[in-house]
């Protein structure tokens, strides 16, 4: 296998049910590389120079860390049961780890490759976001509709904020205002004041031709510039397209069976969605709105990272 220079475009998809990450040409979206990891692969991200890639695989209860430019698994770290999502903070060398199956949020050294400290969560512990800077943990609850905030020093629960049923992922606004919470049975996206932990503010959705109840919302992410917001609606099939100032919905995109994980290319040019029960990934033209593309991947895939 060939080695890979920094910044490849490369996409990683994470797939749940067949236990690996198909990695894709960015030009060509064809094959690079059927990458097999730890049990149920979901959530990943780079480190900061995009030389490793870390993945929670929840069957196996590890993080998989795989060298991008030999695309292979060199390494795990242990979790606690079914890890989900997590976030890195590389200048503590700390993961931040959700639990699904432990109601917990793991915080994990490393370099030595233990649990500091498990902080307790509402049922089934979801997202996890980072503030950028590095102080503050947001974790979603499903089950409990929650969103926890938590101290990053030392996992002190400072507040839980009820959202609206089943809470599953963030997006911090541009100017870190704001935290945009997709709450994936009551479908819609949650806004949190970051100053005040208040709710102040929830966004609906209903595609054309779409049952209010197909409209689950899951993955989402905002432009660097803060103006606009996509958001996958699960068994709608489509995504949403919000104007973030005035927080309505300028539009929809059709895309694959059950919409799930999202990401946005670096130039903004193009957006790709996890389909997690079409096994297929949508390739999406954004100044067009468009779907371009529809790509075979694994089994139930859950998310897209770009090495760009």
């Amino acid at each position: 296998m060939p080695l890979h220079a920094k910044g490849t475009g490369l996409v990683f998809v994470s797939n749940e049910r067949s236990n690996n990450i198909i990695v894709l040409d960015p030009g060509t979206l064809k094959l690079v590389k059927d990458l097999q990891t730890a049990g149920r692969p979901r959530d990943m991200h780079f480190n900061a120079d995009h030389t490793l890639l870390y993945v929670a695989c929840g069957d196996d209860d590890v993080i998989d860390v795989i060298d991008v430019a030999k695309l292979e698994v060199v390494g795990k770290l242990a979790t606690g049961r079914s890890p989900e999502a997590f976030a890195i903070d590389e200048a503590r060398q700390r993961l931040y780890v959700s639990n699904e199956e432990n109601s917990s949020l793991s915080i994990i050294d490393m370099t030595q490759n233990i649990t500091i400290k498990e902080v307790p969560t509402g049922a089934e512990p979801e997202g996890v976001l980072l503030s950028t800077d590095k102080t503050t943990l947001y974790v979603t609850s499903e089950v409990d509709d929650l969103v926890h905030v938590i101290k990053a020093e030392d996992g002190f629960v400072s507040d839980s904020i009820v959202t609206g049923t089943r809470p599953r992922r963030f997006a911090a606004t541009a100017d870190g205002k704001e935290l945009w919470v997709s709450t994936e049975l009551s479908g819609e996206v949650w806004i949190i004041d970051r100053a005040t932990d208040a709710v102040t503010d929830h966004i609906s959705f209903l595609p054309p031709g779409m049952r209010k109840t197909d409209v689950t919302p899951v993955g989402l992410v905002i432009t660097a510039d803060g103006k606009t917001a996509y958001v996958t609606l699960g068994h709608a099939n489509h995504i949403a397209v919000v104007d973030v100032a005035t927080r309505k919905v300028t539009g929809y995109v059709l895309v694959g069976d059950r919409a799930w994980g999202i990401a946005l290319s670096h130039d903004e040019k193009t957006l790709y969605v996890a389909n997690g029960l079409g096994d297929d990934m949508t390739v999406v033209d954004v100044a067009s709105r468009k779907a371009t593309e529809s790509v075979p991947v694994g089994r139930t895939p859950y998310a897209i990272v770009i090495d760009d």
